[in-house]
Formats: C-alpha cells, sequence, structure tokens
C-alpha cells in the first residue's frame, strides 16, 4: 500500500509545479481575458471557453503528487504568484485559487487518490470549473446576471475545464514523465514504463 504522507519532495515538486503555474496564468491574464473578452462580444456567458487554463494547477498538483491536498496545494500557490505578479483581479485572484483547487482536489478524494487517468483530469477540471462558477457568482456578482448568461457561463466553465485544465494537464504531465523529470513520482514512472 502507498503512502498518502508527503515527503520533502512532493513538497518542493508542488510548490515548483505551483511557481510554473503562477507564471502561466500571469501570461494568461492578458490573453486569456482578451480571449474571454471577445468570446463575452459573441454571446455573453461564452467567456467562460477561455478559462480552462487558470483551473490547471489543481490538476496538474493531482496527476503529479497523488496525495491529500497536492491539487488544492498547487493552485493555491498558482494564485498566489499570479497575485504576487501582478494580477489585475488582486486578492480575489487568491481566493479563486482556493475554490477551484477545492473543486480539483473533490475529485481525487472521490477516487480515493487511486485513479488519474485522463477521465479523472477532466473530472477534475470539471469539478475546479464549478467552483470558480460558484465563487464568481457571488464576487463578480454573476447571480445578478440572468439564468441564460449563468446556464452558457457555466457549461463553458465546465468545457474549457475538461479540455484546458483536464486534457491539457495530462498531456503536460505525460510530456514531463517523458522526460524523466517525474521519475521519482508513479505519474513518471508509469509513462516511462518503470516500476
Amino acid at each position: 500500500m502507498r503512502s498518502m504522507q508527503w515527503r520533502v519532495v512532493d513538497i518542493v515538486v508542488a510548490a515548483v509545479l505551483g511557481l510554473a503555474c503562477g507564471l502561466i496564468f500571469v501570461l494568461w491574464n492578458s490573453v486569456g481575458n482578451l480571449w474571454l473578452q471577445a468570446m463575452e462580444s459573441l454571446t455573453p456567458g461564452l467567456g467562460g471557453l477561455a478559462v480552462g487554463i487558470w483551473l490547471l494547477g489543481g490538476v496538474l498538483g493531482g496527476l503529479v503528487i497523488r496525495k491529500p491536498g497536492a491539487a488544492f496545494f498547487v493552485e493555491v500557490i498558482a494564485a498566489v504568484v499570479s497575485l504576487t505578479l501582478g494580477s489585475q483581479w488582486h486578492i480575489s485572484t487568491v481566493y479563486s485559487g482556493i475554490v477551484q483547487g477545492l473543486g480539483a482536489e473533490l475529485v481525487f478524494a472521490l477516487f480515493a487518490y487511486r485513479s488519474f487517468r485522463l477521465p479523472t483530469a477532466m473530472l477534475a477540471g470539471v469539478a475546479a470549473g464549478i467552483g470558480a462558477f460558484i465563487f464568481e457568482l457571488f464576487s463578480v456578482p454573476n447571480i445578478a446576471k440572468s439564468f441564460e448568461y449563468n446556464a452558457i457561463y457555466l457549461v463553458c466553465l465546465m468545457i474549457s475545464g475538461a479540455l484546458l485544465a483536464g486534457v491539457v494537464g495530462n498531456a503536460l504531465v505525460k510530456a514531463l514523465a517523458r522526460t524523466g523529470a517525474l521519475d521519482r513520482f508513479a505519474a513518471g514512472r508509469e509513462v516511462r514504463g518503470v516500476v
């Protein structure tokens, strides 16, 4: 039976993943926000399709570390890095990271930290998107917007979470694993066929 206790290497790699995701978020704060605004101008709510990259940290953390708290930890570290480097959403960036990380974490917990395949990654991305939706109901506040807007936005967040966080996150883990960078983790050993 594998240990659910965190090793020093788990903490270090989770922190590095959080830092890397935070840097990705900073870049996405400009590019993704432009995409979000363009989609919103086409149909209100479609902007949710651009959000998935901001959900990536929790999915990566869960897929690589595979221990309780990893998805949450990586997403929150990423949000703090994004805030520190000047996110236009200020402290709400961290609050978003908290709920998005909890969403992803919940999926890995539901599978008892034993399933790390593509469908699980996609579900974690969807749950992170639902977390973002719930937070934004009150912080933006989207609750004041129409039912149609919120329905479109929620569906778009879920699609984006599944694809941009789940599929892209899964592909990133496999790519990192093929380099040997994750050989200290089950995610790396599985891809490289090392026992």
